[in-house]
């Protein structure tokens, strides 16, 4: 297939909420690469324009997940807004080895919650690699609104997998989305690192009051 095939392919597949669904996330996760409270707004638009996009798609997993995303989000301002800085972004969070061994716990339980019920009840159409992808989805996401440093390599994994899942899907522009989200993890990743070496290398350990 040549490039002006995979162009009209795209341009075919696209919709107009799935486009600026898309446009939204990647500012969101700028906003949150940059530490930037303006991240929890602009993420919500996105979150809700997405609900409609998988709902279509039937992947009902991403679908779920959207719902836990807002939740998160919710949970993510109150606690961002304990942790801003005199420069107006948010500290960042060292996790103790028992938040990551439970969050690795949680993730693996997911599976086996979500990925049942899709394969025997619902016409999902990657019932198992949905629901792994969504369960550590959730647990990335609950590691970002605690300001967790390690959020950032668990996603970039995970949306190595979601640009191949949406691919497959015929869903192009949100899979061109997360090849986008892959770059900005990447670069969010070396951000909080250099924040995490201007703190002093330690960063603030999770359950200080400063986390």
């Amino acid at each position: 297939m040549s490039l002006d095939d995979v162009v009209a392919a795209v341009l075919r597949e696209m919709s107009p909420v799935e486009i600026v669904a898309a446009a939204l996330t990647a500012w969101g996760v700028w906003l949150q690469a940059r530490r930037r409270m303006l991240s929890f707004p602009v993420n919500l638009a996105g979150v809700a324009l997405y609900a409609w996009v998988f709902f279509h798609a039937k992947l009902y997993s991403d679908l779920l997940l959207q719902g836990f995303f807002a939740a998160t989000l919710a949970y993510g301002w109150v606690q961002w807004t304990r942790g801003v800085v005199p420069d107006g972004t948010v500290s960042v969070v060292m996790p103790s080895r028992r938040e990551l061994l439970l969050g690795t716990a949680a993730g693996l339980a997911g599976i086996l919650v979500l990925g049942y019920p899709m394969s025997h009840f619902t016409d999902a159409a990657a019932p198992w690699l949905d629901a792994t992808l969504t369960s550590f989805s959730l647990v990335a996401n609950f590691w970002l609104a605690r300001r967790y440093i390690e959020n950032w390599p668990l996603w970039i994994a995970l949306d190595v997998v979601y640009v191949g899942l949406y691919g497959y899907k015929h869903l192009f522009v949100t899979a061109l989305l997360y090849a986008f989200l892959l770059v900005l993890c990447c670069y969010a990743f070396a951000q909080w690192r250099r924040a995490l070496a201007g703190q002093g290398g330690a960063g603030v350990l999770a359950g200080s009051p400063a986390a």
